[in-house]
């Protein structure tokens, strides 16, 4: 026999806990089917992770810094000598807190945790570990995980970006190769960089960047640059073999090579996690890429089941997947049924060295959509903290306009402080503002956010 819920969520990532907690905050009788930690990926091997390690590659520069400030700081000895394997054992302490936090919590909140793998038997049936589960809806939020490629010999030997958090415990790799252009690539680069190791990039004729403004590309290329990294642009992967010493050699179909490399790091995408769900079993439809397709309340094309988070292809967020499901919970049990998910204008940081803080279309998406009826405000500048130092990293900003009135369709940011300037700005652009509404209002005095409400 099986047991019954008013709701169950496949995965407990950001969008699953949501939307259970959500539900249940309403009096739903809620279950989470997961296999794995609580909290998915941004938790575990991700978004938390990720910018512990940032904030301690800018600690790094900071003690640089701090000697142009005045500081008399010996960067030759054990002042400046990072003990990789404390910074681990303390990141994943940190997590581990998370993680037990969420036990409490959802205890507290009503959810029952179901531990194992989820399989749809049908349209209405889950079954984990031979017990089977029904429920009102079911929410699938599975989430992805990280591709290794297939097709070049010795790729096994390199890690993805789950690897890049589980296996690199007790040693820093320091000659690492990242392949891929996109933001986990050039985040994880970056950082490791600023950790002190020879840090090189091959994103194989793909564009860095991809999508974003070209001016954020061109900027974070010349700043990866003058950092030191490595960029390989056209450089194609044949093989990776590994040496008598453990440590690989890179070879290219030109015949060029990549000799002791320490860690080969794959971030050359994410595959959805809805090929091993049973999914099969359902009268659900996919896209050609695996995603679920929905419509714009997040529903599939069968009855009581949804789908939020990285597996719909559209905005693969963590704060997308949070308000995407309590969204779901207001309508189905609050409610509030003109409760939806917007996937609009929906404001983004990248942890890079600077940060990238960007909403909004591109100047290339812009043009395309309104021809000639944009407009462009841009500036660069080295910000004062940087006026001081030998490090001279600038800040670029750019807004682009649309319509007579000026409206912002487009805020762009690559410099210090961007990824906190950028949510009030975000917030103002959601609720329409135009170039004058940011004239008009008085700038703060000295930093760098007084750019956006002064530019000409």
């Amino acid at each position: 026999m099986s047991k019954h819920y008013d709701l169950i969520s496949i995965g407990a990532g950001s969008g699953g806990l949501s939307i259970a907690e959500r539900a249940a905050s309403y009096g739903a009788k809620t279950a989470i089917i997961e296999s794995g930690e609580l909290g998915g990926t941004c938790v575990n091997v991700g978004c938390v992770p990720k910018k512990v390690m940032w904030y301690a590659a800018g600690i790094a520069q900071g003690l640089k810094d701090a000697q142009d400030y005045g500081f008399n700081i010996d960067l030759e000895g054990d002042a400046g000598k990072l003990n990789w394997e404390k910074l681990v054992m303390k990141r994943e302490n940190f997590i581990g807190g998370i993680l037990d936090w969420y036990d409490d919590y959802m205890a507290d909140a009503g959810v029952d945790v179901i531990r194992g793998e989820a399989r749809f038997i049908d349209n209405k049936t889950l079954e984990v570990d031979g017990e089977q589960y029904t429920a009102d809806h079911i929410v699938i939020a599975t989430g992805g995980r990280p591709i290794i490629p297939t097709d070049i010999p010795g790729a096994e030997y390199g890690i993805d970006s789950d690897g890049f958090f589980q296996d690199l415990d007790e040693v820093q790799p320091r000659k690492v190769v990242v392949v891929g252009g996109g933001y986990i690539a050039l985040e994880l680069a970056m950082l490791m960089d600023g950790l002190g190791s020879d840090v090189s990039v091959l994103h194989q004729a793909w564009p860095v960047l991809e999508g974003f403004d070209s001016t954020i590309q061109k900027a974070l290329r010349r700043q990866m640059e003058e950092d030191g990294i490595t960029l390989y642009d056209d450089e194609i992967i044949e093989r990776v073999e590994k040496q008598a010493d453990d440590k690989l050699t890179i070879h290219f179909t030109d015949g060029n090579s990549i000799k002791d490399v320490e860690a080969l790091l794959w971030a050359i995408g994410r595959r959805p996690n809805t090929d091993n769900i049973g999914l099969e079993n359902t009268d659900v439809e996919l896209d050609q890429r695996g995603m679920v397709v929905v419509d714009d309340e997040e529903k599939t094309s069968v009855d009581g089941i949804y789908a939020i988070g990285d597996i719909i292809g559209k905005v693969p967020l963590t704060p997308v997947a949070i308000a995407a499901g309590r969204r779901l919970g207001d309508r189905l049990y609050g409610g509030k049924p003109e409760r939806k998910m917007s996937y609009e204008n929906i404001a983004t940081v990248m942890f890079t060295h600077p940060p990238i803080g960007t909403i909004g279309m591109s100047e290339e998406k812009a043009r395309e959509v309104y021809g000639d009826d944009i407009k462009i405000y841009q500036t660069d500048f080295v910000p004062l903290y940087h006026q001081m130092t030998r490090h001279k990293v600038k800040t670029h900003m750019k807004l682009i306009v649309q319509g007579e009135n000026e409206k912002i369709i487009g805020c762009h940011i690559i410099g210090l402080g961007a990824d906190e300037m950028l949510q009030g700005f975000a917030v103002a652009i959601r609720m329409g503002a135009t170039k004058a509404d940011f004239d008009d209002t008085i700038a703060i005095h000295p930093v760098s956010a007084e750019e956006l409400v002064t530019m000409k």
